[in-house]
């Protein structure tokens, strides 16, 4: 029998609501729960809880409140910084051209895949290497003058590989182009500073440090045109619709959280130790198993503090080479282990994924590749249970199929 409470690897899904943030969001749904549009004593409650949470959130990235725009979440944040930016340009003689890679998450990739379709735009996919890193000589030669927009993510979401973020600004502002940026494996698990960050809007949703689904966050260098996609007064007139006043108390609370926990840079230390001692404890017992991603595991890797490395200290994926991810998933979620292969958004899909394939692993390794990410609040105890189910049910499903005539 698993035990009550599972051992959740899935943490670039999603990480559990912290104690305080489900406090502050019951708060909100029993005393704040009336419009924030409203001029009455209520609305007004309500108005000043969304503004307080505006300022939290705004001082975890160091920016100012009034560039920060709450949205549905993640995916609508990229959106509205993608579309928003495209449509403020004025008209061009020659079509518009959207610069990215393979590598980001499925809400940009297929994004700029269907304003290509419509004839809005035409896509220029960047090339990455063998880690999943995009050089900013590759970014330079896939822009030109009709090229109106760079989107690159900061974090791998399956690999956590850290792009040269401030490199590849440097090629876009020097051509005059707007970078956007997907901080959303970034932001809350890494220190973020937007007065000298290298890029011009920045995407990421506080479910991935301990806040609320269903809430994200835009915020847009001022100077940057942009123009609304859902039209209404709310959020400083750049996103309509009634706000989601409980989640973004909640999202407010994440990123207080989030500060006070990135103050001290002992604690990603003692978590990548954590990570570092997985992999090496699979890899060690799966001898051919490999991990996806740039080279993070040398000792000499090892030896650096999680700020300097090329890969987020929480996030591993592993290859299980002869394996179907799917049937292993199943078989670790019985056991009480929460995993991914891939996305979360594509989890269900037994199709490899694409973040592998561009970065030119094999479709047979790809197929057994399982994505593990730790929080914050993992644990030793629960990382060295983890790696025994890991193994356990490796091994286990190699004497399934090779019982199998």
């Amino acid at each position: 029998m698993p035990p009550t409470e599972p051992i959740n690897l899935d943490n670039n899904a999603t990480t559990k609501p912290s104690p305080a943030v489900v406090a502050a969001m019951n708060g909100a749904l029993t005393e704040s729960w009336y419009n924030p549009s409203s001029v009455h004593r209520g609305g007004q409650a309500a108005r000043r809880a969304i503004e307080l949470a505006r300022d939290a959130v705004a001082e975890l990235i160091h920016a100012e409140p009034r560039e920060i725009v709450f949205t549905s979440g993640g995916t609508e944040a990229i959106d509205l910084g993608v579309r928003g930016v495209l449509a403020s340009l004025p008209r061009a003689p020659e079509q518009r051209s959207v610069v990215t890679t393979k590598v980001e998450h499925a809400s940009i990739r297929e994004l700029v895949e269907h304003l290509e379709t419509t004839h809005s735009i035409e896509v220029r996919w960047a090339e990455v290497d063998a880690g999943g890193v995009l050089s900013p000589g590759r970014l330079a030669a896939a822009l030109d003058t009709t090229t109106a927009l760079v989107c690159v993510q900061w974090a791998n979401n399956e690999t956590g590989a850290i792009q040269p973020i401030a490199e590849l600004y440097e090629v876009c502002k020097v051509r005059g182009v707007p970078m956007l940026c997907d901080g959303t494996q970034w932001v809350g698990k890494m220190p973020t500073d937007v007065r000298t960050s290298p890029c011009d809007l920045l995407t990421f949703s506080p479910h991935k440090f301990h806040g609320p689904k269903g809430v994200g966050v835009l915020w847009t260098r001022r100077g940057v045109r942009l123009r609304p996609t859902l039209v209404g007064t709310q959020e400083l007139g750049r996103r309509g619709g009634t706000e989601n006043v409980p989640g973004i108390v909640g999202a407010g609370v994440a990123a207080t959280e989030a500060l006070e926990w990135l103050a001290d840079s002992n604690s990603r230390t003692a978590v990548a130790g954590l990570r570092d001692r997985f992999e090496r404890a699979v890899l060690a017992a799966i001898p051919d198993a490999q991990v996806n991603g740039p080279p993070d595991s040398s000792e000499a890797q090892r030896g650096l503090p999680p700020d300097s490395r090329p890969r987020l200290w929480n996030t591993t994926n592993i290859a299980f080479p002869r394996l179907e991810a799917e049937a292993l998933l199943l078989l670790l979620s019985e056991k009480g282990l929460y995993a991914s292969a891939g996305a979360a958004c594509s989890s269900g899909s037994l199709d490899p994924s694409p973040v592998l394939l561009a970065m030119g692993i094999a479709p047979e390794l790809a197929h057994g590749s399982l994505r593990f990410s730790l929080s914050r609040d993992t644990s030793g105890v629960e990382l060295d249970r983890a790696t025994s189910l890991v193994i356990e049910a490796v091994r286990t499903l190699r004497r399934s199929s090779e019982s199998i005539p």
